[in-house]
């Protein structure tokens, strides 16, 4: 018998169909997640992401950024991986599995809207303009943000380039420059931007790739004189941030700090006092004295989620924009979804297993192998 077989499931956390869980209370799922977490002890482990709700965060074994919790998942000899996030992170996380690890996401409609931006299809045509361009394999390398797709990684481990996260971006762009003259960054031209303009690349030098215009909307002579071809891709939490609401929060909270992400508009970043990464952000806020106030540029169940935490050190922190900032893809995951998984999992049965394709595996782990190369 395994682990799972042996283990007596109360009647009252019968499982049943998913339909029949989402008709539930979210508080009715506490107890029935308690209970399936201890039968199911060390054999299941569980990631949250930052921007989860409250109600499913708290319950994980690990929580941080999307490549932090693939990572600390692969070192644990935990069979089965649950991870509260979105596709892409647990396409990520079966990517760097150990073999007999199996990786399950609570809910399979838990996508990013950026990372569905940038289709593999679309990418392949896409490059093909930039060779028809006159560009060589060897003039320009792909460079793809975490946040896309197993097969948009393969894509660039297979053409010479790398993954990065929001924290090495520049290192990512001083890679690929050591090794090509141009980069193809994708899928969201904001950290591309922001990037490429930190390291003194002119704005004129970028160039936006729309796949849904022919050739990308640009002309054959405007590819070859520009160094970045950045993807039509963006957040959509992070880009309905505005520059107004920088000066609107400053007027309201004179001396506060505003710290923002860089997958934000370049207008924003520039306004604001600091730019980092979600877990820079974090560190940001946790290093600051005493009595700091903050206004951040983020999800806003993150911002939440810091303003109870630090408030008995007095540190203020407010959202740059308080009219919402959710990220809707992934408040998709619900308690009902977690007990239904777990559960299922009590039973023996194996729900929403994310499983890359053996051969889309191997090229996307070569682009994060890369990735370590220059990660600090």
């Amino acid at each position: 018998m395994s682990v799972l077989e042996e283990v007596a499931v109360p009647a009252s956390a019968e499982v049943c169909s998913l339909d029949s869980y989402l008709v539930l209370p979210d508080n009715s799922m506490d107890e029935r997640i308690a209970v399936a977490r201890r039968a199911l002890g060390k054999t299941t482990i569980l990631l949250g992401h930052h921007y989860q709700r409250d109600e499913v965060i708290r319950f994980a074994d690990f929580t941080g950024d999307s490549y932090k919790l693939s990572k600390v998942a692969a070192e644990t000899d935990a069979n089965y991986i649950l991870f509260c996030g979105v596709h892409f992170m647990a396409e990520s996380a079966d990517i760097l599995a150990h073999e007999g690890q199996q990786v399950i996401l609570p809910d399979l409609n838990a996508g990013c809207s950026m990372a569905d931006m940038a289709e593999i299809g679309q990418v392949e045509e896409c490059w093909e303009t930039l060779l028809n361009a006159g560009m060589s394999e060897n003039e320009i390398l792909p460079v793809t943000y975490m946040n896309s797709s197993a097969a948009i990684k393969a894509f660039c481990g297979e053409r010479g380039g790398l993954v990065c996260t929001s924290s090495n971006a520049r290192k990512a762009f001083e890679w690929a420059f050591a090794r090509a003259k141009k980069i193809l960054f994708l899928p969201d031209q904001h950290l591309g931007r922001n990037t490429g303009h930190a390291m003194g690349i002119p704005l004129t030098e970028m160039v936006v790739y729309d796949p849904w215009q022919i050739g990308g909307g640009i002309t054959p002579e405007r590819l070859r004189a520009t160094k970045v071809v950045l993807w039509k891709g963006h957040c959509s939490v992070h880009q309905r941030f505005l520059p107004e609401h920088v000066d609107k929060v400053r007027a309201k909270y004179p001396g506060i700090q505003v710290i923002v992400h860089p997958e934000c508009r370049i207008e924003v970043c520039e306004k604001a006092d600091a730019m980092g990464s979600t877990e820079g952000l974090i560190r940001i806020v946790r290093e600051a004295p005493q009595g700091s106030s903050f206004a951040i540029g983020t999800e806003i169940h993150l911002v939440n989620r810091l303003a109870k935490e630090f408030a008995p050190q007095g540190k203020k922190i407010v959202t740059l924009d308080d009219t919402g900032c959710l990220c809707t893809t992934m408040y998709r995951i619900s308690p009902q979804h977690l007990a239904w998984a777990l559960e299922n999992l009590v039973e023996g049965r194996v729900v929403n297993r994310i499983q890359v394709r053996d051969d889309v595996k191997y090229w996307a782990r070569v682009a994060l192998d890369r990735m370590l190369e220059i990660r600090t």
